[in-house]
């Protein structure tokens, strides 16, 4: 039997059974951080297409390009959740995100606001 691989999110859970629910199976997050921790999975692994999705239509970019972002992500870890819950409509998420780029190391730490609608939490936007 193949061992499955741990959720790049941080998360104590294999892929499928965490972000990968969301990313492949087109489940919807319950909660903000949930959400947030699923679109730094697709950062991790290129999903333009549910960074784009999961985005606000207020908010979202006409495109995204990762294919120039040369950066190897390498853990993340939540620092604060606001609301965000599964009977919540905004939610507050703050991380800090490790990575990589030419072999020096960064770190984004980041303060993202989320909205629900229609049952779907989405990312609004975010102070860094």
């Amino acid at each position: 039997m193949e061992q499955l691989d741990r959720c790049p999110c941080g998360a104590q859970a294999e892929y499928p059974a965490c972000c990968g629910r969301y990313l492949d199976a087109d489940l919807s997050p319950d909660t903000a951080e949930a959400l947030m921790r699923s679109r730094y999975v697709a950062y991790v692994r290129g999903r333009t297409d549910y960074l784009l999705r999961t985005w606000h239509v207020s908010t979202r970019p006409p495109t995204l390009d990762l294919e120039g972002e040369p950066a190897r992500w390498l853990g993340l870890q939540v620092r604060r959740v606001e609301a965000g819950g599964p009977e919540d409509m905004h939610g507050i998420v703050e991380f800090i995100a490790r990575y990589k780029i030419a072999g020096r190391a960064h770190r984004l730490h980041e303060t993202s606001r989320f909205v629900r609608e229609d049952g779907r939490w989405f990312y609004l936007d975010a102070a860094v």
